[in-house]
């Protein structure tokens, strides 16, 4: 599998990562042997790329990767942000977890909530290393008028934290995991960056970053790793967009680029899959698959030879960025 470099450190991972959300039950109901049949199964195809964070369930989404990666060559991003702290939520859904583990989740994005997140999280996981270390969910999107705070803590002391664990060689590279372009861009000036693991804002169906945050980038030499390339699933013919239900503005406009696919032949999530990656500055591209049979969906599109007239055809009825580079 093609692998492409993280910012500008020495590490490589794969153009297609397994986002490990589901994994955990986040808005998908899959127990422990289905997340395990996952892992395995990308484990068998080739892929060694992995995604995870201590949000996805509370600690579960750990656990089956970590079980599945011990003793295995992998390179796993995972995230720093949340503590957990003993005692189930009242109603998990407000989370949109279905079944997590029974603890709950607290800010800290300081240099010791940094420091104590990263050694919780190998715990969890039972393994010795992470490679990718990003601070989750910083940013006004998560957090409101209460992330004045936060990302004071982050760049007082958190990113010394992080900043720290990677000159030491205990992470390979550093970045934030958000849903975001501004908090990217506010964040590049307390720190360097490798990467932003970057939630549904590069996707076929949105370039907001190609304007300010992806120049920003190039500059600093941080690379992108787009996560939630179906923007939560409307790309595949679900209802949910952003993490919530779409409005009729995105479903308008993931129609009229279905129009077009079905006029080339050509299965809608397989162009959302192969889009992002025509970009030089993106990295890798971390669905979320909830089967094993997702799973073998999704790397058949990844493989799918798309014409260059289907891409022209976007841009000339102005579906997607007139800068955004095509496949």
């Amino acid at each position: 599998m093609e692998k492409r470099r993280v910012g500008r450190t020495q590490l490589k991972i794969d153009v297609i990562g397994l986002g490990g959300a589901p994994l955990g039950g986040n808005f998908a109901d899959l127990n422990y042997a289905q997340g395990v049949e996952i892992v395995s199964s990308a484990l068998d195809a080739g892929m060694s790329y992995f995604d995870t964070a201590p949000w996805y369930g509370f600690g579960r989404s750990e656990r089956v990767i970590g079980d599945q990666l011990r003793g295995k060559n992998y390179i796993l991003s995972s995230k720093v942000g949340r503590l957990l702290a003993p005692g189930a939520v009242t109603n998990p859904m407000s989370f949109g977890m279905i079944d997590p583990l029974p603890f709950h989740p607290i800010y800290d994005y300081t240099y010791d909530g940094v420091m104590r997140a990263f050694e919780d999280g190998l715990q969890r996981l039972g393994l010795d290393r992470i490679d990718i270390l990003l601070a989750h969910d910083i940013g006004v999107f998560q957090h409101g008028d209460c992330n004045t705070k936060h990302f004071k803590d982050l760049s007082d002391g958190g990113y010394k934290a992080m900043a720290e664990l990677r000159a030491e060689g205990r992470v390979k590279a550093i970045g934030l995991g958000v849903n975001e372009n501004e908090v990217c861009l506010d964040a590049l000036g307390i720190g360097q960056w490798d990467v932003f693991l970057l939630a549904g804002r590069y996707t076929l169906l949105e370039q907001t970053p190609l304007d300010a945050l992806f120049p920003a980038c190039e500059l600093a030499g941080t690379t992108i790793i787009c996560g939630g390339p179906f923007n939560s699933g409307i790309l595949v013919g679900r209802e949910m967009w952003n993490y919530d239900t779409a409005p009729k503005s995105v479903i308008k406009k993931v129609r009229a680029l279905a129009e077009v696919a079905n006029e080339f032949g050509i299965p809608l999530p397989a162009a959302a899959l192969q889009f992002p990656l025509a970009h030089k500055i993106v990295t890798s591209i971390i669905p979320g698959p909830r089967s094993k049979n997702e799973l073998q969906e999704i790397l058949t599109w990844q493989s799918l030879d798309v014409p260059i007239d289907f891409w022209t055809a976007l841009k000339s009825k102005a579906l997607i960025h007139e800068d955004a580079p095509i496949p």
